[in-house]
């Protein structure tokens, strides 16, 4: 790795194939979701749901399912084993956390420096990746509730399985529209993503 590369080829990697296998996740999770909705008042549009059908969309899901979690994996042994999650995401404390969301909310958070994470950052990358294991169990406890009876337990039961693997999804998506929002405020960060430096 150069010494201007701030984001490795690795990184830059399954970053992407994250974000592609989230979207596909998300897109086809909302089609199965339709077919039988936890809270009747919210459906989604077949405009922005992937399957065309139930069991299109239970394919889908499961095919993208593997790659979101290998990607997953590879991701978190890398970040761990390089060192990575300790210089990058450590250390985090809840005075860091609201000074600079005081900060970003009054739009005086500062963005010179792309190599180091504000408290803002470290903080919704560790939310999304304890929310991405979360959304992997709860997904198992839905999708083999009987063959994982202590996860489903541990759940609250397969039903309240499937309201919390709802709201990971939705953790997931606010993280996915804010980091857009985001990189659309700071462009330098998707040159970055891009091409490493």
């Amino acid at each position: 790795m150069s010494r201007n590369t701030v984001q490795p080829g690795w990184v830059r990697i399954t970053h992407w194939i994250n974000a592609l296998a989230v979207v596909l996740m998300v897109m086809s999770g909302w089609q199965i979701y339709d077919a039988s909705p936890i809270f009747p008042v919210i459906q989604f549009s077949p405009s922005i749901t992937l399957g065309g059908w139930l069991g299109g969309a239970l394919q889908w899901h499961f095919a993208v399912m593997w790659l979101l979690v290998a990607n997953f994996i590879v991701y978190l042994a890398f970040t761990v084993a390089s060192g990575r999650f300790s210089r990058k995401l450590l250390p985090l404390t809840p005075k860091q956390i609201v000074t600079d969301l005081f900060a970003a909310l009054r739009g005086r958070l500062k963005h010179d420096d792309l190599a180091h994470y504000n408290a803002i950052q470290k903080f919704a990358y560790l939310v999304v990746i304890a929310d991405i294991v979360l959304i992997v169990l709860s997904g198992l406890a839905v999708w083999k509730s009987v063959q994982f009876p202590l996860l489903r337990t541990l759940m609250g039961g397969y039903d309240n399985a499937r309201i919390v693997h709802f709201v990971c999804m939705s953790v997931l998506v606010a993280f996915f529209v804010v980091h857009v929002v985001m990189v659309a405020l700071v462009p330098r960060s998707l040159l970055l993503m891009i091409r490493g430096r």
